[in-house]
């Protein structure tokens, strides 16, 4: 007897580059391997709410939610870009229907800093709370990171299970050949951020100069990935965006100080699946980050990323780079809250030896194309839903399942 797919709606919060990594790419990576025990339907808005025109926001007339009948499992993340409340009643609409609802977030968003800039939006709109309900109503919570569950641990009512981050490097983008630097002894070296790092850069503030001081401008590049494109109206002027005046602030605070001949560029972002290729250009990582709980909850990505391109990391020792990145073999720790002069060394011993930079840089790849290739790991997906399952049906006492998360480098 043919045994039946499992049935999952997929409802990520948006397709920004979270929902890709979390659902969106997993999903698409599962449809293509184990097509024939899985079956999936997408749906950004599963609760008909209305989308544009005059009712924008509210709710259809006599919506079936023939997905939400349909599936086995829901499946979504973070905030929709409908708010809390309709994140909300996603969870509270499924478990009505009798459905088993998996959450997963890579973002910690029970305990935002004070400097982040959606603190006050979550403040206001009760986000957190929003949550800590959602977090306790489903049956299975996924998060990125050892960290990161144990914050959360209190508020959850079933599974909670760490599911590492991982990339589709059989995607083009994870493919392009390695560039050479211009000139040759150049070492160009790469960060890339979005919207929400203004207190991370301070980490960096200033840095670029010093190390350019040090080594000579000549050695290095500066490369910010990450920067807005610019829109303009139909009359040619730029639209005043503040996403734009934030990279304006990035752009002073890690450039002071600098004087003479740029070294350095800004980059526009690219849309996720086109992400991969900014790295073909770049040798040395770095991941400043500034100590706070949230930052302290977040994923390696950033690792997954370089070791693909067979590029070191340098960063802060925040969140779980401490699971990858050993001093001196795939990259170096700097101490959270370290001076300057930390970065500033740290950056100098490594731009003056080629031969330890491209060791660094091979040692980590050995790591990613292991552990953080989705094509290899995305098979604990769906191992985890079977034993979450039996775990929600009383199989089992023990509910903390960890996938790719117990191993070190060795």
């Amino acid at each position: 007897m043919e045994k039946k797919k499992l049935k999952i709606l997929c409802a990520p919060a948006n397709e920004g580059g979270c929902s890709y990594y979390r659902v969106i790419s997993p999903m698409r990576k599962l449809q293509e391997l184990y097509g024939d025990q899985v079956e999936f339907r997408y749906n950004l808005n599963p609760l008909g709410i209305i989308e544009s025109g005059s009712g924008l926001g509210t709710w259809q007339k006599d919506w079936a939610f023939e997905d939400l009948k349909w599936c086995d499992i829901v499946w979504t993340n973070n905030i929709s870009n409908w708010g809390g409340p309709y994140t909300a009643r996603i969870v509270g609409k499924a478990k009505e229907f009798g459905k088993f609802v998996h959450f997963d977030t890579d973002d910690l968003l029970t305990g935002l800093y004070e400097g982040h800039r959606l603190y006050g939006v979550y403040k206001e709109r009760n986000l957190e709370d929003i949550t800590k309900f959602i977090y306790s109503s489903s049956d299975l919570v996924t998060v990125t990171q050892r960290k990161f569950a144990e914050r959360i641990r209190p508020f959850c009512g079933g599974v909670l299970a760490i599911v590492k981050n991982a990339i589709d490097y059989n995607l083009p983008a994870w493919n392009v050949p390695k560039s050479k630097p211009n000139p040759r002894k150049m070492v160009r070296i790469g960060w890339a951020g979005g919207i929400h790092h203004e207190e991370d850069v301070k980490e960096f503030a200033g840095i670029p100069h010093l190390v350019n001081a040090k080594v000579g401008r000549e050695r290095v590049h500066w490369g910010f990935y990450g920067a807005p494109i610019i829109n303009k109206e139909e009359d040619g002027t730029v639209k005043d965006e503040w996403q734009h005046d934030v990279w304006k602030n990035y752009k002073k605070i890690l450039l002071s100080g600098f004087r003479g001949t740029p070294n350095w560029q800004i980059y526009n972002a690219l849309p996720p699946d086109n992400y991969g290729g900014i790295y073909s250009n770049v040798d040395l990582g770095i991941a400043p980050l500034q100590m706070n709980a949230f930052n302290d909850s977040k994923s390696e990505i950033k690792v997954a990323e370089c070791g693909r391109y067979k590029i070191p990391l340098i960063c802060s020792d925040v969140g779980c780079y401490d699971e990858t990145i050993i001093n001196g073999k795939t990259g170096y720790l700097i101490p959270a809250n370290a001076p300057k002069e930390v970065w500033v060394r740290t950056l100098a011993k490594v731009l003056s030896n080629p031969k330890h930079l491209k060791e660094m840089g091979e040692n980590l790849h050995k790591i990613t194309e292991e552990y953080f290739d989705l094509n290899k790991v995305v098979k604990h997906r769906l191992e985890l839903y079977e034993q979450s399952l039996g775990l929600v049906h009383g199989r089992d006492e023990n509910k903390d399942i960890t996938y790719n998360a117990e191993w070190k480098y060795e």
